[in-house]
């Protein structure tokens, strides 16, 4: 499937740590959408990943999706009925949850400045998100996968990281913006 099928408002869903928030950045970056990181959302900035009382990011989710364009990365599947009825389209990255954790502990380690970071916060080995990778994602990879095949949406599921690559290589993607000057 063609970038341009999924419309001008995209979802990306899939588990903790699969690429959403650099794949909605290069979509943002070549389709001239506004990006939404629904962690940046839902949690306060400044913090170490401290989440905002609940009203205040329903809030903010639906003022997000009331713009005509956009792509966002994130599941939240509390607000998946109002967010599908705005999308276009539908991408689901449905990575393995070793490659989860492994690019959980290099991006923590590595990812100063990563795509998709908490304004002002500092990332660590929790071992809350090991277990939430290891031990809660594989059950919601299932429910995301129910729900992407029940969708009538334009959608493209993305199994591996290999299936990623190709994705940015088909769509001419690039995961950080060039440099310039």
């Amino acid at each position: 499937m063609r970038l341009s099928e999924l419309g001008e408002r995209i979802c990306i869903l899939g588990p903790s740590n699969s690429g959403k928030s650099t794949l909605a950045e290069a979509i943002a970056r070549k389709r001239d959408l506004d990006v939404v990181h629904l962690d940046q959302l839902h949690h306060l900035p400044h913090t170490d990943w401290k989440m905002r009382p609940a009203g205040e990011f329903l809030a903010l989710h639906d003022e997000a999706i009331a713009r005509e364009r956009w792509v966002i990365d994130g599941n939240y599947s509390k607000c998946f009925p109002q967010r599908f009825q705005r999308a276009t389209g539908i991408v689901l990255l449905d990575i393995s949850t070793s490659a989860s954790l492994f690019r959980y502990v290099r991006r923590t380690l590595f990812g100063r400045g990563r795509i998709g970071a908490l304004e002002g916060g500092q990332d660590s080995i929790k071992l809350s998100m090991i277990h939430h990778i290891a031990v809660v994602t594989p059950r919601n990879r299932r429910r995301y996968a129910d729900v992407y095949r029940q969708i009538k949406l334009p959608k493209v599921s993305l199994d591996s990281m290999h299936a990623i690559d190709a994705c940015y290589q088909d769509w001419e993607l690039e995961r950080r913006p060039r440099r310039t000057g």
